[in-house]
């Protein structure tokens, strides 16, 4: 079993940028490949951006492809998120997910573990 602990999420200008962080422990992080997705207030959860075991693979949804970028380090056991360009569109709860395969995936069924979430607010 993880546990995940996402971090640096806060209040923004459009344009602006920020840098997630999910801390995990428990188990061997290289484990897992890993995903971040968003909630916003009355949506449902969707995917935002995931990375494989290794880091060699990332995939992103087309609504941030350009501006957001996955990355992980093995070493330090944590999943980035940096987002750049950020719009009021992307205000939502951020959470950071694992799961115990080789492959990457875009569904929020597809994944084990979750953290808590933590809000990106972009103001206009």
């Amino acid at each position: 079993q993880v546990q995940l602990v996402e971090s640096g999420g806060g209040l923004v200008q459009a344009g602006g940028s920020l840098r997630l962080s999910c801390a995990a422990s428990g188990r061997t992080f290289s484990d897992y490949a890993m995903g971040w997705f968003r909630q916003a207030t009355g949506k449902e959860r969707e995917f935002v951006a995931a990375i494989s075991r290794s880091g060699g693979n990332t995939y992103y949804a087309d609504s941030v492809k350009g501006r957001f970028t996955i990355s992980r380090d093995n070493a330090k056991n944590t999943v980035y998120l940096q987002m750049n360009s950020l719009k009021p569109e992307d205000t939502a709860v951020y959470y950071c997910a694992a799961r115990i395969r080789i492959t990457i995936a875009t569904l929020v069924d597809e994944y084990d573990y979750w953290g808590q979430g933590t809000q990106v607010t972009v103001s206009s």
